[in-house]
């Protein structure tokens, strides 16, 4: 009980991960025999994922004075998504934040909460993970990830199309390359929306539609926005088609918190995912805002969600098997 894990942010951008649980110092939470927990995330501190995300839990643990406190390694400091789920998984990283998708290298069923049109909102991946229905799927993330566990779920904003034309149903999206994120999941939600997908990294996606590789792209309002895509992209189509999920996922350590420490820690996580949704859409409302008042980006908000959710649908049920078609329905079933 007496383990801690205290690092310095320039200190983690030279060791190892494997070298992190060794730079314990002399900080409060050592002196007083608490625990400093690693909490880790790929996002920028100006997003929502960060500033609802993860400053709510270190800030709520912290209020709790439970013996804990959290440090917390944005903009993928300690490695990537992949990384990052073998660090929780080896005790290297305590707590971080991921989508679905990425967890799906551990699980691969998981990887369907991501799926094209699988939820109806925000809120319900939120109640997803709160209600009984994910409680098969969250055991076997667990036993299959070697005792990871997930601790709450949100959503980071809807996924929409850009394009230099609108899309307002399936068949616009005909004869255009669409750049998708490369885990299996996402691949699969380009054939479910009749999209053609195109690999580019996160990073070269402007450089890409700048220079035309790629002819559109999907992603929340707030990368959007991050990345400036409103300057070498005319349209915003409003499909809301994916939820951008995010799971707050916790390695061995649960194990090694008393039951008092597990009890703040979830009840921190719990606050976070409550915040979120308004935090979310305080943040998109800002944007487009100001997309509208300077007209860098066009809006298109007629788009018939209908068809490309029922097109979705039917792919996915036609598709998924066995324990994968369990969770989507799962997830279906959970809708109000």
């Amino acid at each position: 009980m007496n383990r801690t894990r205290t690092t310095l942010l320039a200190v983690a951008a030279l060791l190892p991960l494997g070298m992190l649980s060794a730079c314990g110092g002399g900080d409060d939470a050592t002196a007083a025999g608490g625990i400093t927990l690693t909490l880790a995330h790929s996002y920028t501190e100006d997003q929502p994922q960060h500033t609802c995300g993860a400053e709510v839990i270190k800030d709520e643990v912290e209020a709790a004075d439970a013996g804990m406190s959290v440090e917390i390694y944005p903009n993928s400091q300690l490695g990537g998504d992949a990384d990052r789920i073998a660090s929780v998984q080896s005790g290297d990283i305590d707590l971080d934040l991921q989508g679905a998708s990425a967890l799906a290298s551990v699980y691969e069923p998981i990887g369907v909460v991501d799926a094209a049109y699988a939820f109806d909102s925000g809120q319900q991946v939120a109640d997803f993970f709160r209600g009984k229905e994910s409680e098969q799927l969250k055991q076997a993330f667990h036993d299959a990830s070697g005792g990871v566990s997930i601790l709450g779920a949100y959503s980071a904003g809807a996924r929409e199309f850009t394009a230099n034309q609108p899309i307002r149903e399936p068949a616009d999206l005909d004869g255009l390359r669409m750049r998708f994120p490369g885990s299996p999941q996402f691949l699969e939600n380009a054939k479910a929306l009749g999209a053609h997908a195109t690999e580019v990294a996160y990073e070269e996606l402007y450089l890409a539609l700048q220079q035309g590789v790629v002819d559109g792209q999907e992603n929340p309002i707030t990368n959007i926005a991050a990345l400036n895509l409103p300057e070498v992209q005319d349209y915003l189509s409003m499909t809301d088609h994916q939820q951008n999920s995010n799971l707050v996922i916790v390695g061995k350590v649960w194990d090694d918190l008393s039951e008092q420490q597990q009890q703040v820690l979830q009840d921190a996580v719990d606050t976070a995912v409550d915040k979120m949704p308004g935090c979310v859409a305080d943040a998109e409302d800002e944007i487009i805002s100001g997309w509208k008042q300077d007209g860098s980006i066009k809006i298109v908000d007629d788009v018939d969600v209908a068809a490309f959710s029922e097109q979705a649908d039917a792919y996915f049920r036609d598709h998924l098997e066995g324990k994968s078609l369990e969770v989507y329905e799962a997830i279906k079933s959970s809708a109000k």
